[in-house]
């Protein structure tokens, strides 16, 4: 550990001295207008845009809208220098940076999830898409020695803005770039998964840090915020209670929360505000990008991806899933996550190899795009990219692997039709924590975690496949498919697909944790019981009837090695990660502390079992 350190120490100057002459050349190189973009509907939007100096060629566009600021405001640059953007900086782009509408120094009203609005008939009917168009458009206009081409970037909320720029139509938009992108908040992202309530992440974003804050005037000030002052997250969402507790806490200023609290069920508030709602005849090119172990909104990235196939077919998509954390392409760092090694820098392959070779061919005519692949996927396990031709890939093959007696695992077809089963006790007031460690906010390495922890609670299942003789690679969704019963008439279900590392696999050489054995999440999801039949008309279960209860998980890339076993477990709370079920066909958001009971869930034996899409072993 001491070499360790005074290895950082002896690099540390090294990275600031590079920082420090990357933004001593920014600085000289660009110049920094800032300026108000009257849209349609006569609301100005606060544009920061930094132009070359340079004037020996026209320079391409590169926009990002975002909801977090464009500052710095005034005379102080934004730093480039301090990520990749500072290569496309010395290819020569015209940077921009928009705060969108309603939100910091931007006039006009913001909605968290603006609806995209396919039917404008006035200048008052605007969305995001209408934004982006009249933005793109007083650009090229008006910013000299612009050579007519824009690409639009950005991560995470303003990848949905991506998505939504896409849209707009402008013909001069030629490349977008969703990455992250916010896209469903009710099947997957941040704030919820299946229904579920995602409840650390949606009442921290929109209450504690503020996010949903409402906003009198334009301002360089951020929202009021929320202090949640724990260092142990646990405990302080437990102690809070039903959700009317938080309800009650985020005020009555906080209309996205409030809406939420009114819409337990899908319906038409959730499926406006889906951004793959008005994908269709997409005009530019579009490269989708996400991480595998992205804890917000990696359901966004393979479903916008997903529905560009579907939806505009004549479009030309590609997707890049990397072994990355939320942003985590974008951060100079993708070597591992938590424990997890992933063998390279990963993120500075992609940005070399991928993302600025797209945008500058599609922008600048420079290079060539020939060997970016329909979909490149890196499959941790064996630690490789893989370039396909297609997503999922066509060899993948739907593949049962069935829950048996003594916590066995088989890919085997069951022949006994008894209905055995195995039963837990699920008790909301002690819930199944989603990490062994007390941390104060949400953990991003959750989702590569060791889950021996869980293992040893008797209120998880654990099944375990014998020892590997061969590697197993898997790449898309997986399904679970439960056959259980209830004591009571509603209950969650958590379904984790773990890899187990042999038992004299190395400690990790940098943090010395224990490997051998070790249970690593390779993708979880929970489902609300009441939403097996519908998302949109819940249902009760029958006390003591089998039902069972079908869901997909998010897609997986991996490869559990021969040496390796295949695990699942299965659980009922995963705390304070998603919300409590009362465990009572009640309404949650309105539910009291004294709803909450225990119950006894019954998982059946061989006839309950995951859906695998396994590749064929090459």
């Amino acid at each position: 550990m001491k070499k360790l350190g005074l290895l950082i120490i002896c690099l540390f100057p090294l990275i600031a001295s590079a920082q420090n002459a990357d933004s001593a050349w920014f600085v000289n190189n660009y110049i920094k207008k800032e300026v108000s973009i009257p849209m349609r509907d006569g609301a100005k939007l606060f544009t920061s845009v930094y132009l070359p100096k340079d004037q020996t060629e026209k320079h391409p566009i590169l926009m990002t809208r975002t909801p977090y600021s464009c500052a710095p405001y005034g005379t102080g640059y934004r730093a480039y220098w301090r990520n990749f953007m500072i290569k496309y900086c010395k290819e020569g782009y015209i940077m921009v940076i928009q705060d969108i509408r309603g939100r910091w120094m931007s006039e006009g009203t913001f909605e968290v999830v603006r609806p995209f609005n396919p039917n404008k008939k006035t200048n008052k009917d605007i969305d995001e898409a209408s934004d982006t168009y009249d933005t793109i458009d007083w650009l090229v206009k008006n910013l000299d020695n612009n050579n007519g081409n824009v690409g639009v970037s950005g991560i995470s909320f303003p990848g949905f803005y991506a998505t939504e720029a896409a849209l707009s139509g402008h013909s001069a938009l030629k490349a977008v770039s969703p990455q992250a992108p916010v896209t469903d908040r009710f099947f997957g992202d941040d704030d919820h998964h299946n229904g579920v309530l995602f409840l650390m992440d949606a009442f921290d974003f929109h209450v504690g840090y503020g996010f949903s804050q409402p906003r009198p005037a334009p301002t360089t000030l951020p929202a009021k915020t929320y202090p949640i002052n724990t260092n142990d997250n646990y405990a302080w969402y437990l102690k809070m209670g039903a959700l009317p507790n938080f309800t009650k806490a985020s005020g009555d200023s906080l209309k996205f929360w409030s809406d939420m609290m009114v819409h337990p069920n899908l319906d038409a508030w959730w499926k406006a505000r889906d951004a793959r709602s008005g994908i269709k005849d997409v005009k530019p090119t579009m490269l989708v990008v996400g991480g595998l172990f992205d804890a917000e909104d990696g359901y966004g990235t393979w479903k916008t991806y997903e529905a560009l196939v579907k939806k505009s077919p004549a479009t030309n998509s590609k997707l890049v899933i990397g072994p990355w954390f939320h942003g985590q392409w974008a951060s100079r760092d993708g070597t591992h996550l938590g424990n997890i090694q992933f063998g390279s820098k990963t993120n500075e392959w992609y940005e070399d190899n991928i993302e600025i070779p797209f945008f500058n061919y599609y922008l600048k005519g420079k290079g060539s795009v020939d060997t970016i692949s329909k979909a490149t996927v890196f499959f941790s396990g064996e630690n490789k990219w893989r370039k396909l031709p297609q997503w999922p890939p066509a060899d993948a093959s739907p593949t049962p692997i069935y829950l048996k007696a003594n916590g066995k695992l088989s890919f085997e077809t069951p022949k006994d039709e008894k209905l055995l089963f195995d039963s837990y006790v699920s008790d909301p007031a002690k819930p199944v924590p989603y990490t062994e460690k007390v941390h104060e906010y949400r953990t991003r390495e959750y989702m590569t975690d060791d889950q021996r922890f869980a293992s040893r609670r008797t209120d998880v299942l654990t099944y375990n496949t014998d020892t590997l003789v061969n590697d197993i690679t898997l790449g898309g969704p997986v399904v679970a498919d439960l056959l259980v019963s209830l004591s009571n008439t509603d209950a969650d279900f958590v379904v984790k697909l773990i890899d187990v590392l042999p038992d004299n696999e190395p400690a990790n050489p940098t943090t010395k944790y224990p490997m051998g054995g070790y249970q690593m999440l390779v993708r979880a999801e929970i489902m609300r019981g009441r939403y097996r039949s519908s998302f949109s008309a819940p249902e009760a279960f029958v006390p003591g009837k089998p039902t069972q209860v079908k869901f997909t998980l998010p897609d997986v890339a991996h490869t559990f090695k021969k040496g390796h076993k295949i695990m699942i477990q299965v659980q009922s709370t995963w705390f304070p990660l998603t919300d409590r079920n009362p465990q009572q066909f009640i309404d949650i958001y309105h539910a009291k502390d004294a709803d909450f009971v225990k119950e006894t869930i019954n998982v059946y034996l061989d006839k309950s079992k995951l859906i695998l899409p396994v590749i064929k072993y090459r």
